[in-house]
């Protein structure tokens, strides 16, 4: 199935997409960790069913560096060996604050506490920041049914210029 419409080719949808890559640019730029960023939005894509946003991430991670087996595993990594605390608690918190309306209250204490013992400040409101754009994003792709597979890495990069 093709998309079903190019916000880049509509002057409401263009002006929308612009500023909504800047404010993903300001976590981009942050000191979150690049690797966790990707892991985050991966792990977020997977969950939303989003097929443009777990291409685009499981790429732009391979481009920078990360293992096929960290990135095989996002989807089980309670079940893996793979992830350092401070990231198994960014994954908790990704998954929590996507799945909103299975887990009434958010994100738990627990998940909170373990994020907080992990991230600064700074760290942290880009880590709420990532979430909540990724899960706008896959939003977005889904509805306009955006289709993973094509992309390439720096693609998105390269679209900012």
């Amino acid at each position: 199935m093709d998309a079903r419409f190019n916000l880049f080719e509509n002057g409401i949808g263009s002006r929308f997409a612009k500023r909504f890559a800047g404010a993903g640019l300001i976590v981009q730029q942050s000191p979150l960790p690049k690797s966790t960023q990707e892991l985050v939005s991966l792990r977020a894509s997977q969950i939303n069913g989003c097929g443009h946003c777990i291409d685009m991430h499981t790429k732009e991670a391979a481009a920078a560096g990360e293992t096929a087996v960290r990135l095989h595993l996002v989807a089980a990594w309670r079940e893996s060996t793979v992830f350092t605390e401070e990231e198994r608690a960014a994954l908790a918190f990704a998954e929590e604050g996507t799945r909103l309306a299975d887990a009434h209250q958010g994100v738990s204490d627990e998940t909170w506490d373990q994020v907080r013992k992990h991230y600064d400040d700074d760290r942290l409101a880009a880590l709420i920041s990532l979430v909540a754009l990724i899960n706008a994003a896959n939003r977005l792709a889904v509805i306009t049914h955006q289709k993973g597979g094509s992309y390439e890495a720096g693609m998105f990069a390269a679209a900012l210029d």
